[in-house]
């Protein structure tokens, strides 16, 4: 038996670096300017403990493009490294001074704004740098460095002139990655990945014109002074207190995330903890149509101020990725799979915490302006009914605030839903039957027949409502939905009518296979019922579970398979039409008013096109005549 130590052979680290260190070379861009922003807060911190004496100075980072030299320049003003402090931060891979800084300083430096943890930034440089050089110098009072490495293992470390504390790193871009050396290109990296970042950022320098004096001439010229061009937002609305940001602030902030988002957001939820996590961030509502894919992640995810990413799946829940915003954690671990993430004991806090923040607020709005938030249902519901079908904890609260609009522009609880039908919509065996419809236009007749009865019909148009109509009918006894275009409806009818049929018995018989005959084979189920003369002669209506199975498939639930469709032809046997087809003596004309009769109730269901429909335009040309 043996034991020993495994050696990594050093002359390997590099293709794997420049190949495999992250998946999107541009990241290297952020890593360089997180370890810029670390060594300024390190140098702040130190100088909070009166490590380091005097006036700082300017702190700010710079970004220089040299296209001529083929070289991209990061600056910072920060602590600053000694020759030993290279060799040790840099020569040994992956040894990390931010988590060497934090320990050592660990109960001062929680909240110093320290990024670093891993130790690899630095190397990300050499995904696309032939060569790399540092320059640095410490605060403390020592001989400033001059690094240098060709992206071998060999590498050279001897003095440098460098007069200012801080440090200068230098790629020398490789002809692969000479993307890095368009200004355009570096722009649109620093507003994605270092928009916010607590440090301002220097990138340039525009010219601004200085106001004139009050007693300049008329067509005087002003003159012009040139500027640093600071590119990022060090101190964005959710770094700071609620209590001290106004509505306006909030609204700007929300154009200053996306600029091409011209609709303002309906309200916000300003996230803020630091037990048993630290999370801050800001949520926004926008204007949601029913589409459930195109509105997705546009929520930003950032650590301590670096964007991370904007998909945010498995720390948000599902549901919540329907709004804008940001979250910025530095408890999120960012190096783990989807699964890892949904399994993390921490993340499923964060989640918790954000799905109760965002039924908190909901409800107190709902309580604080009840008419300002029907006002709005129709621009958040998709998401309300998404957390109620997903996520039981926001159903249980969500239960005092999701509205359920009528046809005639009412809106209810569904507390107060169940005391306005409990007497007038129930079922024979005492189970209360809320009608509903889809599209108020194409089921126009039906709502009205409905109405007419006196019963309530509500509009419930999102697209997963046949989801979330199975799963409250789970969750309440005795309840039933039914569209009011669909066959649970009779049961109601029957109750509330019970109209004597004027045709016998000896008549139904004889009308039946007459109608059968004329209409297509197997598509729609004959049954005669005793309804108001003033009623359509047939009036088409789909089983209700065959409906929602098909409406589920449709938005990727339901079961597997294609569903035929199948339709019950209710034959109006009250109405003054199918009493004239029984009665007439030619078989061209019956067969003519059952095919109009058919025709009408298709029309009703928006299922008459093309030939047909032309058919049925001629039909009632000559029936006219």
């Amino acid at each position: 038996m043996s034991k020993g130590k495994i050696n990594v052979a050093v002359e390997n680290i590099f293709p794997l670096i420049k190949k495999f260190l992250y998946s999107d070379h541009e990241i290297f861009l952020r890593e360089l300017i997180s370890n810029a922003t670390d060594a300024t807060n390190k140098l702040k911190h130190l100088s909070s403990l009166g490590e380091v004496k005097g006036n700082l100075g300017d702190t700010t980072l710079e970004v220089k493009i040299d296209s001529k030299g083929k070289k991209l320049h990061v600056i910072d003003k920060g602590v600053g490294m000694t020759a030993d402090e290279v060799n040790k931060y840099i020569n040994e891979v992956a040894f990390s001074g931010a988590e060497e800084f934090l320990e050592k300083y660990k109960d001062s430096a929680k909240d110093s704004g320290i990024i670093g943890h891993f130790g690899l930034g630095f190397y990300s440089a050499f995904m696309v740098a032939k060569e790399v050089e540092i320059i640095t110098k410490s605060y403390k009072d020592e001989p400033a460095a001059h690094w240098r490495c060709d992206g071998s293992p060999e590498y050279e470390l001897k003095k440098a002139d460098k007069k200012e504390r801080g440090t200068e790193i230098i790629l020398h871009i490789d002809k692969d990655s000479k993307e890095f050396l368009e200004e355009s290109r570096i722009k649109e990296l620093l507003s994605k990945y270092n928009k916010f970042m607590p440090i301002p950022i220097k990138f340039g320098t525009r010219e601004e014109s200085l106001p004139l004096p009050d007693d300049a001439a008329e067509d005087a010229k002003p003159e012009t002074q040139t500027v640093d061009n600071i590119i990022n937002n060090p101190d964005p609305a959710w770094t700071k207190a609620p209590a001290d940001l106004k509505e306006e602030d909030y609204t700007s902030f929300y154009r200053e995330l996306y600029p091409m988002q011209f609709e303002e957001p309906l309200f916000h939820i300003h996230l803020n903890v630091d037990y048993p996590f630290n999370l801050t961030g800001i949520l926004y509502f926008p204007k949601l149509n029913n589409d459930l894919n195109i509105q997705k992640d546009r929520i930003q995810l950032y650590q301590n101020q670096v964007f991370v990413t904007d998909n945010v799946e498995g720390i948000v829940p599902e549901f919540l990725t329907l709004l804008r915003g940001v979250i910025d954690s530095p408890d999120i671990p960012l190096n783990v799979s989807r699964s890892y993430l949904q399994a993390d004991g921490a993340v499923k806090k964060i989640s918790n915490y954000i799905t109760r923040k965002v039924a908190d607020k909901l409800s107190s709005l709902f309580k604080k302006d009840r008419k300002g938030f029907e006002e709005k249902w129709n621009d958040i519901k998709v998401v309300i009914e998404y957390g109620m079908l997903s996520e039981d904890k926001f159903f249980e609260k969500a239960e005092k605030f999701a509205l359920y609009p009528t046809t005639d522009g009412d809106y209810y609880t569904f507390e107060e839903l169940q005391e306005k039908v409990k007497d007038s919509q129930t079922d024979k065996d005492g189970k209360m039957i809320l009608l509903y419809a889809s599209q108020v236009e194409e089921q126009h007749s039906y709502i009205q027949a409905a109405k007419e009865k006196g019963y309530t019909v509500l509009l419930l148009d999102s697209p997963i409502i046949s989801h979330l109509i199975q799963k409250l009918e789970g969750a309440k006894e005795n309840l039933s939905f039914a569209r009011v275009d669909g066959d649970a409806i009779e049961n109601l009818i029957k109750k509330e009518e019970a109209t004597v049929s004027k045709l016998s018995e000896e008549e139904k018989e004889k009308l039946k296979p007459l109608i059968e005959a004329v209409i297509p084979d197997g598509q729609y189920s004959v049954q005669l019922e005793a309804m108001d003369s003033s009623s359509l002669p047939f009036v088409l209506t789909q089983p209700e579970f065959m409906r929602r199975m098909k409406e589920m498939q449709q938005t990727g639930g339901g079961m597997m398979g294609s569903f035929p469709e199948m339709y019950t032809l209710l034959v109006n046997t009250n109405h003054e039409l199918v009493g004239e087809i029984l009665q007439t003596k030619t078989a061209k004309k019956r067969e003519r008013l059952i095919k109009q009769g058919l025709d009408l109730a298709r029309l009703s269901q928006n299922l008459l096109k093309g030939e047909e429909l032309t058919a049925f335009i001629q039909r009632s040309l000559d029936l006219i005549k």
